[in-house]
């Protein structure tokens, strides 16, 4: 492991853990779908897969991304997800939304199969 122990990173995933069973950072602050595994840590929010994506998509100048259970964590990160989180980060960055603004939905046909080929 460079510059972290084992001791660091298993604190690390029980204090992500621990915020994950947070009401807020239950769902995705993006489009709200449910179990998020990803995060963007300098934006301090937990996402799905897929706005996981689309916030890599933004560049790491908007969005760092990281998977909770995969990446390594420092204790910056950490302390940036702990600082901010779910709630927080949509009252804040959604504080001036207009009131006709919808969430993005997952598309049901990226899901959907032609069977005829």
């Amino acid at each position: 492991m460079t510059g972290k122990s084992v001791k660091d990173v298993d604190r690390y995933q029980a204090v992500l853990a621990n915020l994950l069973l947070e009401e807020d950072n239950k769902f995705c602050a993006d489009c709200q779908s449910k179990g998020p595994r990803w995060a963007s840590w300098n934006i301090g929010v937990f996402i799905c897969i897929r706005c996981a994506g689309i916030h890599r998509n933004l560049g790491v100048h908007i969005s760092r991304v990281k998977s909770v259970n995969l990446d390594q964590w420092t204790q910056e990160q950490i302390q940036c997800m702990q600082e901010m989180g779910n709630g927080k980060a949509n009252r804040l960055y959604e504080a001036y939304l207009p009131e006709t603004f919808r969430r993005p939905q997952i598309d049901p046909y990226l899901f959907w199969s032609n069977s005829e080929g």
